[in-house]
């Protein structure tokens, strides 16, 4: 077991890389399961979720070499095991992405159920709902979801993906990877928007897919018989980045994101310069930079793209801990995802919870102490506070922010921080 030791009380500033995108490498990557030939993406994180996803992969009969230059080589080569198991699928949600491309390439699918998460239920109704709109026979057997096509195979038809909560994110990407090799044409209407979408379908046009309306809550599918590998780069992290713009706010810092997207964090970056911080945007560099007065409260909603992403919610209630004034962080998304307020209390945050709102009161300064992650974004929060902070902190199961963040203390560290990761 690891933990990550902060020295606390620095200022963050300097420039730092965002890496490829975790929530955009996972959906691309399942993908290369419905070409014929290699694939060859770029850009791809070297984080725990993805190494499980290339695990996945090689259980389905694929080559999978990954190269020095973050680059990853697919190639199916044999068609023959459609089970996506429970000891790999267990140990990470978005695992379930593969779900489409089995049932649109080998018109069979048994993917064990992803289960629950600590940031609250995401069931996978809609995945089934449009999957089954598709044609294909839905059942559960034994924790398992098993989906048989029909001998005529998959039918386009109209699919409406909305939910309680907006669209769902995975649950367009498995319609949109299944209804490519449907027949006819496939409309998905409320298909989710977001950056990580519009990515996976910009690879499959390039690998014969015909989709129009991408980026749109309208997508048009025209059913094809085959794909073929293609090379494709995986776009930036766009929480990453908001993540040590975050990390600037919270430190009074100087921060210069490169390798980014911008036009990706125009909902982050509008809480931020509420906030008194000051952005200046190039092509693909974002910087923040703190204006030496005191940080402004703010109110803060999660939504669906464009709006702001659930993914930094954590992190810029880290942030707003320390602003001059009284905050309010309303989550649409997922209700439940507060797992990080017990922690951020431990290091002297007021914060008070009411259902799906939480009401930050900030404070001069936050206090170093032994925090425990609960998960992804959570963690990732933690560690921001804590290089705030006065004193030494300590974040217990990194695990955690290894999904998601690759050698996040050693990009820190690059930007002044004091952080060891210790056994």
């Amino acid at each position: 077991m690891e933990k990550l030791v902060i020295e606390g009380g620095k200022r963050l500033q300097g420039r730092v890389a965002a890496g490829g995108s975790k929530n955009a490498a996972l959906p691309v990557l399942a993908a290369c399961l419905l070409a014929e030939g290699t694939t060859v993406l770029r850009n791809v994180p070297r984080l725990s979720d993805v190494e499980i996803l290339l695990a996945i992969l090689r259980e389905l009969g694929c080559r999978v070499e990954r190269r020095a230059d973050d680059a990853v080589e697919i190639e199916v080569l044999d068609e023959s095991n459609c089970t996506a198991g429970y000891d790999l699928v267990s140990k990470m949600r978005a695992s379930v992405c593969v779900l489409g491309p089995l049932i649109g390439r080998r018109r069979r699918a048994r993917v064990s159920m992803p289960g629950g998460c600590v940031i609250g239920v995401r069931p996978i109704d809609l995945h089934e709902k449009g999957l089954s709109a598709l044609g294909a026979r839905m059942t559960l057997e034994r924790g398992y979801l098993v989906a048989e096509v029909p001998a005529a195979g998959l039918q386009g038809t109209e699919i409406f993906l909305g939910g309680a909560f907006g669209s769902s994110v995975t649950g367009t990407t498995n319609v949109l990877t299944a209804a490519v090799y449907a027949a006819g044409t496939t409309v998905i209407e409320s298909a989710a928007c977001e950056p990580e979408v519009v990515d996976l379908a910009e690879m499959l046009v390039k690998m014969g897919a015909k989709i129009d309306g991408i980026g749109s809550p309208r997508l048009t599918i025209q059913g094809v018989r085959t794909l073929k590998g293609v090379e494709h780069s995986v776009i930036p992290d766009r929480i990453e980045a908001g993540t040590y713009l975050a990390g600037a706010a919270i430190t009074r810092g100087d921060v210069t994101v490169t390798d980014c997207r911008p036009d990706h964090l125009r909902a982050a970056s509008q809480i931020l310069r509420e906030m008194g911080m000051i952005l200046e945007a190039g092509k693909t560099t974002l910087r923040a930079h703190h204006p030496e007065t005191p940080l402004k409260p703010v109110d803060l909603t999660t939504l669906v793209y464009p709006g702001f992403p659930t993914d930094l919610q954590a992190q810029f209630m880290a942030a707003l801990c320390v602003a001059d004034g009284i905050s309010v962080v309303t989550e649409k998304i997922y209700p439940d995802r507060f797992m990080h307020v017990p922690e951020l209390l431990r290091m002297g945050a007021e914060l008070r919870k009411t259902g799906s709102t939480v009401v930050v009161h900030g404070v001069p300064h936050l206090v170093g102490a032994p925090v425990r992650a609960s998960d992804l974004r959570a963690s990732a929060a933690l560690v921001i506070a804590g290089c705030a902070a006065w004193g030494e902190t300590e974040v217990h199961e990194i695990h955690h922010i290894d999904r998601g963040y690759d050698r996040i203390e050693a990009k820190l560290n690059g930007l002044g921080a004091g952080i060891r990761r210790v056994k």
